[in-house]
């Protein structure tokens, strides 16, 4: 695929960075940067749940060493031609109403213009959500949060951002109408981030794209949960298999499609690649077919052939009943490689979850 080919006339696909555990490494990230123009993405949005100076601690300025590594991950972002986005979570700064969290909303958003995104996220996802009036107090907000933002674009993720009903069993009782009631006090040139039915959703459909959009009175911004595997059962699990349930047909229909990867930078590559012969190929996308053709494109022929082999087994079988001491050694010789080490890695249960994630 050439560069551009997956255009902002048809759905602007990225990647979000928006994982609990084991962070990616800056090397990675700069990496992905190369890897996002090529398969012709259009975006990559820095919001991993471990740095806490983008949530619980927001109110904190980062370290000097990682502010500055920051600027550094946007230019080279930009460089590619590619957006560069930050996810901020203000956590419950809505039930906060004070001079004082104003004060520091205004440094913190100094600092993240220092870094010069082009995509601000105002993510209100993952916190106490039964509370009256929500909607209104959430819009306002990202309002205020906007105004003090040089990005030319914003997203917002609701507290409810899937029908999934885990959603109030883990952070309370949606208030009635909260989704029309967002939908009508957030500023239209905004968009929402949306998950699917699920919160890690198998499949999206047509009607349930167009279901969303008239609660929201505009196109949902899909937040896809796929390949991730952050939470303590993905965790047992690599999501290498390519996309499917998201037929490129609904790029249209959709305002853009931020794909959530793994813990597992190389690994994730495999089914990206896969998700851009989605959208290209339309209904001659052939999920197997772009699957081995990654495999190979990321691994080369020989632990390619392996990972084709073995599919189900890190797919769906997963490491609980798996025979690891084996699997080790079947991929020991490439331990050498980054997917290699990864692997081998994950065989030995070096990707730990983050009991932080409540939702999978």
């Amino acid at each position: 695929m050439s560069a551009g080919a997956m255009n902002e006339d048809r759905c602007p696909a990225g990647l979000i960075e928006g994982f609990y555990g084991r962070e990616w490494s800056w090397e990675d990230r700069h990496a992905y940067a190369a890897f996002l123009k090529e398969r012709g993405f259009c975006f990559y949005i820095y919001a991993p749940k471990g740095d806490t100076f983008l949530r619980k601690s927001w109110q904190s300025p980062w370290p000097a060493a990682q502010h500055e590594a920051l600027i550094r991950l946007a230019a080279a972002y930009k460089a590619e031609g590619l957006s560069f986005g930050i996810g901020f979570s203000p956590f419950e700064l809505y039930l906060d109403d004070t001079a004082e969290a104003r004060a520091a909303l205004k440094r913190k958003m100094d600092e993240i213009n220092a870094i010069g995104p082009d995509i601000l996220c105002i993510l209100f996802d993952d916190m106490k959500g039964d509370v009256p009036g929500l909607a209104g107090l959430q819009a306002k907000l990202t309002d205020e949060i906007a105004a003090l933002s040089t990005a030319s674009r914003f997203i917002m993720c609701p507290s409810y951002y899937s029908f999934d009903p885990i959603l109030e069993k883990v952070f309370g009782a949606m208030p009635e109408n909260y989704m029309q009631d967002l939908g009508r006090d957030l500023d239209p040139a905004f968009d929402v981030f949306w998950t699917g039915p699920k919160v890690c959703a198998p499949e999206f459909t047509k009607t349930h794209i167009e279901e969303v959009t008239e609660i929201f009175s505009r196109r949902p911004f899909l937040w896809d949960n796929y390949p991730v595997n952050d939470g303590a059962r993905m965790s047992r699990f690599l999501h290498l298999d390519a996309f499917t349930g998201r037929p490129g047909a609904l790029g249209p229909l959709l305002a853009g499609h931020a794909v959530n990867p793994m813990n597992q930078p190389a690994a994730s590559r495999i089914p990206l690649r896969a998700l851009e012969e989605s959208y290209r190929l339309g209904e001659a996308y052939d999920p197997r077919a772009a699957f081995e053709r990654a495999a190979f494109a990321e691994a080369g022929e020989s632990l390619g052939r392996l990972l084709i082999a073995d599919l189900e087994v890190f797919q769906r079988q997963g490491l609980d009943k798996l025979d690891a001491p084996a699997m080790s050694a079947r991929y020991a010789p490439f331990e050498g490689t980054a997917l290699g080490k990864e692997i081998l890695d994950w065989l030995a249960g070096r990707y730990e979850f983050d009991p932080a994630c409540l939702t999978d």
